[in-house]
């Protein structure tokens, strides 16, 4: 019974009556990019947007924006939940509500948010719920959170154009990607930023359908 219940909650959204309490404080993290050196919490270029994506495990998402030229900066962090200032630990329980995420910095003028709307869904498969292939639980839902009106806009175009291919391409899944503005985006601990770089080798656990997104009109 235990077992069936712990699975059930790996898999299953807390309430907010449910959620750990959290702390006042945010976690202890970098103050720099591991790989470009720039700050992690800014100040940030004039005019740069900031974009938000939930794609399973975190250390092999971020690694797919910071190459990017247009980016400025990446991190890892947890977004979509309802405790503040969580921790790694708390967050693997399934009782923060957030989903692992990756924050991309990037110039508007240098690369679109379309452009990154591509990396998302080509980059994982968003028809997986609470899951990337191995990696099971809510912290590992396909999910964008926006910070704009045309974010959301564009997100939800990419989204329809997505499934569209998909179902051209004889995939036969649904989409499960969540589409809602950015509420909170908490950074996550030091060990977990730029992962990839830190430790050449980890495991990815990503790996996209092998259908590409049509241009977006």
């Amino acid at each position: 019974m235990f077992l069936v219940e712990m699975f059930q909650r790996k898999t299953t959204m807390p309430t907010a009556a449910e959620a750990l309490a959290g702390r006042a404080d945010p976690v202890e993290t970098a103050s720099t990019h591991f790989v470009n050196g720039r700050p992690l919490k800014g100040p940030f270029p004039q005019g740069s947007e900031i974009a938000c994506f939930a794609m399973g495990r975190f250390s092999a998402a971020e690694r797919l924006f910071w190459p990017l030229h247009g980016v400025h900066v990446t991190a890892a962090g947890y977004a979509g939940g309802f405790t503040p200032n969580p921790t790694y630990q708390e967050l693997m329980t399934s009782l923060t509500g957030h989903a692992q995420t990756v924050m991309v910095v990037f110039d508007p003028d240098v690369i679109t948010y379309r452009a990154l709307l591509r990396i998302f869904f080509e980059g994982h498969d968003p028809t997986q719920a609470m899951r990337q292939g191995n990696d099971i639980g809510t912290f590992f839902r396909s999910a964008i959170f926006t910070t704009s009106p045309l974010q959301l806009e564009q997100a939800g175009a990419a989204r329809q154009t997505y499934q569209e291919a998909l179902t051209a391409a004889g995939h036969g899944g649904r989409i499960v990607t969540a589409i809602a503005p950015l509420t909170e985006f908490h950074y996550a601990e030091t060990n977990h930023q730029q992962h990839a770089a830190r430790n050449p080798g980890a495991r990815t656990g990503l790996k996209g359908t092998g259908v590409g997104l049509p241009d977006l009109a």
